[in-house]
């Protein structure tokens, strides 16, 4: 008995033995894990479920406060020739009309929302335009006769109201387009193809687009572009967020594309709202440049720290901006102490001012900070005050650095490029198919100005300025474009010998 309790103590120390040296082990192993309390100091990933928003209770928010606009027009034929849409990208809600000699009666439609309690409908301009009569239907049929209260092409933006209101009308709340970001759940709601009232529902896919629609309103795209589902008769309809307030308003579609909507930005309406209800059109102040944002190339070549500013490339000649002392080649970085950042802050600031505003520029002009003043003129119906994308264009006009031949400008060779006696300066006359000005599209007939800065009236001129530009450096060129009505744009090349 006593031998066998003896085993059993010596298999039991055997044991613990055993086990004791496994920790050991295990220890020195580094095969332990943690402890509980190290474990919440390490960084555990966080993840967060995003719930879907609740789209059938924002449809029954919103919808109330949509209606279908149609409108009627009576057209001879001089006037129907004369109204063809410009194109389907941007007056999508009509269609193709057939030639007649009889007077005809043209209905079309479109969309549009209530902003007040009282009747007040915003919609688009190309919807309303030309309109003899205009009706809007609500959700639950009912139908109202309306009047034009004012409207402005530019934006394409219309407010109309109902005559004879027997009722105070639900209406949606303007929301704040700045804040929108990209990939933000927005709805579209609306009257396409006459499917009056119909809910489509996406994403902010880009904001900031410019389209280029017409020549009328090119300065003032900003367009919101959104994948949520938006058809011929969608125009002037809002486009929602989450919270039912309006971020835009519906007005294009590319036709070759897929769910590639574009909305005028509510921020655009809310700055000319004031106007159109007071005057029922927008005056605008204007200041008769033609500006282009920098890009990289352009901010050295010009010797800035940055980006930021409007680089002024024409000055319409006896306007405001003209009689205020600036010129081609200055970079407008400030307005009135504001920094300006790029194209779109200038142009949006100045128009937002009345005629006869006087305003201070900061300029920079060879490197050097400036002040002016200008006194704002009113912008002419059709804008001149533009923001093109800056159309490349590099030339090296007697050197085999940039892949180009010029000829100094005689009567011959006036004739032969069809320059008047007023346009100064070489004029190119081959473009190698594989060079830096090929790259930057030049073409035969363009007439270079100056080069960095410098009056160009000879080849040698031209020639010396760019043998000074050191390898790696910028040659700056002022070019005038006698084929594009006298355009003229800033060249940038970038040497690399």
């Amino acid at each position: 008995m006593q031998r066998e309790r003896q085993k059993y103590y010596s298999l039991a120390a055997i044991v613990v033995a055993a086990v004791l040296f496994g920790m050991v082990i295990a220890g020195g192993l580094d095969l332990t894990p943690p402890a509980d309390a190290d474990r919440h100091n390490q960084i555990q990933p966080v993840m967060e479920t995003i719930a879907a928003p609740d789209f059938a209770t924002l449809a029954d928010r919103v919808v109330p406060s949509v209606v279908s606009v149609t409108i009627k027009d009576v057209q001879d034929p001089s006037e129907r020739e004369r109204r063809i849409p410009r194109d389907p990208f941007h007056d999508f809600f009509r269609g193709p009309e057939a030639p007649s000699d009889e007077p005809r009666v043209r209905r079309s439609a479109g969309s549009g929302f209530f902003i007040s309690g009282d009747g007040e409908i915003v919609t688009n301009y190309h919807v309303i335009d030309h309109a003899d009569n205009i009706v809007i239907e609500l959700d639950d049929g009912t139908q109202f006769e309306c009047e034009v209260i004012g409207r402005d092409e530019a934006t394409d933006l219309a407010v109309i109201r109902v005559q004879k209101p027997d009722r105070d009308f639900a209406y949606l709340a303007l929301g704040e387009s700045e804040a929108v970001r990209v990939g933000e759940w927005v709805m579209a709601v609306g009257n396409p193809l006459n499917m009056d009232h119909t809910v489509t529902v996406g994403v902010v896919s880009a904001k900031g687009r410019v389209l280029g629609l017409s020549r009328e309103g090119t300065s003032f795209e900003n367009y919101i572009q959104t994948d949520a589902a938006i058809n011929l008769g969608n125009s002037g309809g809002p486009l929602v967020n989450i919270r039912g307030e309006v971020v835009a308003i519906n007005t294009a579609i590319n036709a070759r594309g897929q769910n590639l909507g574009f909305a005028v930005p509510v921020n655009t309406l809310r700055q000319i709202l004031p106007q159109l209800r007071e005057n029922g059109m927008v005056v605008r102040g204007f200041l008769g440049i033609t500006i282009n944002n920098l890009d990289q190339d352009s901010a050295e070549a010009f010797g800035l720290p940055n980006r930021n500013g409007a680089l002024v490339v024409e000055v319409s000649p006896g306007r405001a901006a003209d009689k205020g002392g600036i010129r081609h080649g200055d970079i407008v970085v400030k307005i009135d102490g504001v920094p300006i950042e790029d194209t779109r802050q200038l142009i949006d600031t100045v128009s937002a001012m009345p005629p006869g505003t006087d305003v201070s520029l900061t300029l920079i002009r060879d490197g050097k900070t400036m002040d002016v003043e200008v006194e704002l003129e009113a912008r002419d119906a059709i804008g001149e005050e533009t923001s093109p994308e800056p159309e490349p264009s590099r030339d090296d006009g007697a050197a085999e650095r940039l892949g180009i031949s010029v000829s100094e400008l005689d009567s011959q060779i006036r004739r032969m490029y069809g320059l008047e006696d007023e346009v100064e300066g070489v004029v190119i006359t081959r473009v190698l198919p594989v060079s830096p000005a090929a790259d930057e599209n030049l073409i035969r007939g363009d007439v270079i100005v100056e080069a960095n800065g410098e009056k160009i009236n000879t080849v040698d001129e031209l020639r010396d300025i760019v043998a000074a530009v050191p390898q790696g450096g910028y040659l700056r060129l002022y070019v005038q474009r006698p084929q594009a009505q006298g355009r003229s744009f800033f060249a940038i090349l970038k040497l690399n010998d």
